[in-house]
């Protein structure tokens, strides 16, 4: 994949967040400098500016090495905060306030960091914290604790959050 064309891969799924817009193109070329040695060093003034710019300014914290998949809609993006360890899948969508991290054990050792699959829609102020597996097709409803795996498949709310229902997936007709 080219350049341009890995920066600009979450433009059309944020097409009516300008600020969704612009703060995944600014992570897309931070994210880019990962991707060979050069680039790495070449591109540390920028992953400062960009540090400065959305952790500081936008109040967005994705870090520049977090793996995220293509097409992330990000809603209302303020007080969003992802652990870099995080690994989100492709088509999702996150709203404000939310926190996608790990957590601390009580003896001090810090837990992995969630997965998330493909086409999955997370509710504002929810905390998704934890070595869990969100499958695919998963909404998450706000305010919504999570720190169990939950299935492909369901609409998961509360605190603790758990499946409320699961969605039938579309048979295709050979």
């Amino acid at each position: 994949m080219n350049f341009f064309s890995f920066i600009t891969q979450d433009w059309a799924a944020n097409n009516d967040s300008a600020k969704g817009r612009v703060i995944m193109l600014l992570f897309r070329i931070a994210n880019f400098c990962t991707t060979r040695k050069i680039y790495y060093y070449l591109g540390f003034p920028y992953r400062v500016f960009y540090k400065i710019l959305v952790e500081w300014i936008f109040c967005i914290e994705i870090p520049w090495n977090a793996r995220i998949g293509r097409g992330l809609r990000i809603y209302h993006g303020q007080g969003l905060v992802l652990n870099s360890q995080v690994v989100i899948g492709n088509n999702c969508t996150l709203r404000h306030c939310t926190t996608i991290g790990n957590k601390q054990r009580p003896n001090g050792v810090l837990t992995g960091s969630p997965v998330i699959g493909d086409y999955v829609e997370v509710g504002s102020n929810t905390c998704i914290i934890g070595d869990i597996t969100i499958g695919d097709h998963v909404t998450i409803g706000c305010g919504s604790v999570v720190t169990k795996s939950m299935p492909a498949n369901a609409v998961v709310v509360g605190n603790p959050a758990a499946p409320i229902k699961t969605r039938l997936q579309a048979v295709e007709v050979a």
